[in-house]
């Protein structure tokens, strides 16, 4: 299979600290990866090598099935990026900051327009852009990463400190890239809920690991879900359903069935109806990301 991006043992080191270790990632064409991992699991220093702009302490990059160490001129000109803040110019309008990085970067006045219009900002193109919201000014920050026509765009927590009207924006916007114009998209987050609703395939590193990568449905699937039950008499609920042989927690007055397939569900609350408590509410839990972690990590799915 050709990939769009390939490491092979990828490790970055800072004095004694690794910060990546032994990373191999796969991206193939058209698809959206989510980079996934808590703060500080060596995410960002994995982009910036991926950029150019950090030496691995070993392994090897590939992009467009080129080394990047011979090739980083010609693999960067077809990447865009939005790295942490996007930088523009406040005093200056939409039009003028996508205008300045136009000339240094060489496209025709016209992508400016088509720009604008990708990422919706057509009609506020002649305001300042010290008068845009936070979820405009990244949408400006993407459209700047998109002049120069990239084949890639790797864009590290796109959604941080947006709102969630912010945060729909720009889900949907990423989520047509590859759709209509045949991008491979690179997003990190540490969201689980962020990445699940737009990436067909996702990454999972902590502490400079990838512990796992694969498609969105395979994490799904490893993840699972528990289904909390709020009942009247938490402790003797809790026990009856261990007696039957059921994995569950009693934590906080809520009942924590896990394994909970619907045939499962429908059994606890049988038994549960049957001893005469009352069950005020039945609610499917996510699974938090370190559940995710820990799971994965102890059924050896580690990749």
């Amino acid at each position: 299979m050709e990939y769009i991006v390939e490491t092979s043992n990828l490790s970055k080191r800072f004095g004694k600290d690794l910060a990546v270790e032994g990373l191999n990632m796969k991206i193939s064409k058209g698809e959206i990866y989510g980079f996934l991992g808590p703060n500080g699991a060596g995410k960002t220093t994995t982009i910036r090598m991926l950029l150019g702009l950090m030496k691995p302490t070993s392994g090897r990059i590939r992009i467009f099935g080129q080394d990047i160490k011979q090739q980083r001129k010609n693999i960067l000109a077809k990447v865009g990026s939005l790295v942490e803040n996007p930088s523009y110019y406040p005093h200056l309008t939409a039009y003028e900051n996508l205008e300045a990085l136009r000339k240094i970067i060489g496209v025709p006045k016209q992508r400016i327009y088509e720009v604008l219009e990708i990422v919706r900002l057509t009609e506020v193109a002649d305001k300042k852009v010290k008068g845009f919201s936070l979820g405009m000014k990244q949408r400006l920050g993407i459209a700047m990463s998109l002049l120069n026509q990239p084949q890639l765009l790797i864009l590290d927590e796109p959604t941080n400190g947006l709102d969630p009207s912010g945060i729909i924006e720009i889900r949907e916007l990423i989520k047509r890239l590859p759709e209509e114009f045949g991008m491979t998209v690179l997003i990190s987050s540490h969201l689980l809920t962020e990445i699940d609703q737009m990436a067909t395939t996702v990454g999972i590193v902590t502490k400079g690991k990838m512990i796992f990568q694969d498609s969105i449905e395979t994490m799904r699937t490893l993840a699972g879900h528990a289904i909390s039950l709020k009942v009247s008499q938490a402790e003797q609920a809790w026990r009856l359903l261990l007696a039957n042989g059921m994995k569950v927690e009693h934590e906080s007055g809520l009942i924590m069935l896990h394994e909970s397939s619907n045939e499962m569900v429908a059994e606890a609350v049988r038994l549960l109806v049957q001893a005469n408590l009352s069950i005020y509410r039945v609610e499917e839990e996510k699974r938090s990301l370190e559940d995710i972690f820990l799971s994965m990590t102890r059924e050896d799915s580690a990749v």
